[in-house]
């Protein structure tokens, strides 16, 4: 089997560690791998862009580039919150290309091994799209479960939020 993200590769009978980062939507816990976060960073102002899906917040400008913010409550259909002291933009490498997520707070950094990684049951996936989900961590009497952000949009989405448009 061939190592991914969510998936290491065992070497010498032993499983691989790996880094997630947790973060708070709606009072559920959230995991991405730590690799594919950039930065952390409070909310800044996000300027608008017309004719976009309702969860691209707009952009903002990030050291000289400029990159989409994706509010992740709505792509996941979540009830809408202000934003507090506590909201954050986790800015992510996705296909090589930056986007920032806005999230209720992020909590930790976690270490696991892959073997902790448990298929995600659907009773737990509320209104998040299974395809989403890289699995579920079990520990501490709390559920975290994983999300594969790069498989969250379409080819074509990518694309726009990349510049480059449909093709």
């Amino acid at each position: 089997m061939e190592a991914t993200a969510m998936h290491p590769r065992q070497e010498g009978g032993q499983q691989e560690r790996m880094q997630l980062v947790s973060f708070n939507l709606d009072d559920e816990e959230y995991g991405v791998e730590v690799l594919k976060v950039r930065e952390i960073i409070r909310m800044s102002n996000i300027t608008r862009v017309p004719n976009t899906p309702p969860y691209v917040e707009g952009v903002i400008n990030l050291r000289g580039k400029v990159i989409p913010v994706i509010s992740l409550r709505k792509r996941f259909s979540l009830n809408a919150a202000e934003a507090d002291g506590r909201t954050r933009i986790m800015v992510m490498d996705l296909t090589s290309e930056l986007t920032g997520f806005i999230v209720d707070s992020v909590a930790e950094v976690i270490r696991i091994s892959a073997g902790e990684i448990q298929p995600a049951p659907p009773v737990i996936t509320g209104n998040i799209d299974q395809e989403y989900l890289s699995g579920v961590v079990n520990r501490e009497d709390r559920l975290l479960v994983l999300l594969d952000l790069e498989r969250l949009f379409t080819h074509d989405e990518r694309q726009l939020f990349s510049g480059r448009g449909a093709e």
